[in-house]
């Protein structure tokens, strides 16, 4: 099991995945148009963020997507995990385990880096429960959004 920087030839499966993630997690089905070139967006600029992937014997198995906040009150960027998906063959293998760690040895790297936020939906116990294991609280910040309909 390998993790690495995501490639376009790996947008079929980046696209497959988000739309499962949104209608495992949320019943929402995306519409693929819009997704597709969401997702085709980061390849086209990396200062949006990054998509990194784990692969086993070739396959794509699971993905995740990085973009930046800028902390001024730390001089450098927060690393915000999202849109994570794991194929449900291969959950409560380690897979989103071994991603984790390879961001957080992406932060410890950097210059510019200074940590990694996610945000979870709060019914999510099993997501909750992974990421409190790897270390992280969620005890510092609520999020809160507004969105635009046309997004």
């Amino acid at each position: 099991m390998i993790v690495r920087l995501a490639t376009a030839s790996d947008i079929p499966s980046l696209i497959e995945f988000q739309l499962a993630m949104a209608w495992e997690t949320e019943n929402l089905t995306l519409d693929k148009v819009t997704l597709s070139k969401g997702i085709e967006s980061l390849f086209h600029d990396p200062a949006k963020g990054n998509y990194y992937v784990t692969q086993e014997n070739e396959v794509v198995i699971g993905c995740l997507m990085i973009t930046y906040e800028w902390s001024d009150w730390r001089n450098g960027n927060v690393l915000w995990v999202q849109s994570v998906y794991i194929h449900k063959q291969h959950r409560a293998k380690g897979v989103y385990k071994k991603m984790y760690q390879y961001i957080q040895e992406l932060v410890k790297n950097s210059a510019d880096f200074r940590g990694i936020r996610l945000y979870v939906d709060k019914t999510n116990l099993d997501a909750q429960k992974v990421y409190q294991q790897l270390g992280m609280d969620g005890e510092h910040y609520q999020v809160f959004e507004w969105m635009n309909a046309k997004g």
